[in-house]
């Protein structure tokens, strides 16, 4: 793991056992990174809950509930299917804060309207609260999108964290 995804893991892990808060995952392209990223803290266990990788869309149905009927209108990569991946995450586990990515990390795969590189990010809070956020890194290698996707994944769970109130 690079060292800044490592610091920014540390750095989460560590923000949400000040709050008292649980994290968890739902991963389609980065398939599991961003959960390996924090499961390499030492004492993730405390705020790790688990993580979703739900690579087909049979999975996103399945294990997250997000609809057949809005994947066949939006397509998986889409910033409504991010965002019912991360709702339907908090929905299916203990966590205050989930992270949902979904993209086209290549090589191939892309179209014109939805080309290698672009990938959805959302992140919701128990509270209700879901962050969407759209990137197109274009012409990387699929690698390079997946780390680059892991680190906005870890920088959006590290604000949520940030602005949620403490757990009781």
């Amino acid at each position: 793991m690079a060292d800044t995804t490592y610091v920014k893991a540390n750095n989460l892990v560590d923000s949400a056992r000040a709050k008292g808060l649980r994290l968890t995952t739902a991963e389609s392209c980065t398939g599991g990174l961003v959960a390996a990223a924090l499961t390499d803290i030492a004492g993730a266990s405390d705020v790790f809950d688990r993580g979703f990788v739900t690579y087909s869309n049979a999975a996103k149905c399945d294990m997250l509930g997000v609809a057949d009927a809005m994947l066949k209108a939006h397509g998986a990569v889409s910033a409504e299917v991010a965002r019912a991946m991360a709702l339907g995450a908090i929905d299916h586990s203990l966590a205050d804060v989930a992270v949902a990515v979904t993209g086209v990390a290549g090589p191939g795969g892309g179209s014109p309207e939805k080309p290698v590189g672009l990938v959805h990010f959302a992140c919701a809070r128990r509270d209700g609260a879901v962050n969407h956020v759209e990137r197109r890194y274009g012409p990387q290698s699929r690698a390079e999108i997946r780390a680059a996707s892991v680190t906005q994944a870890l920088d959006m769970m590290i604000d949520a964290v940030d602005a949620a109130q403490r757990r009781p």
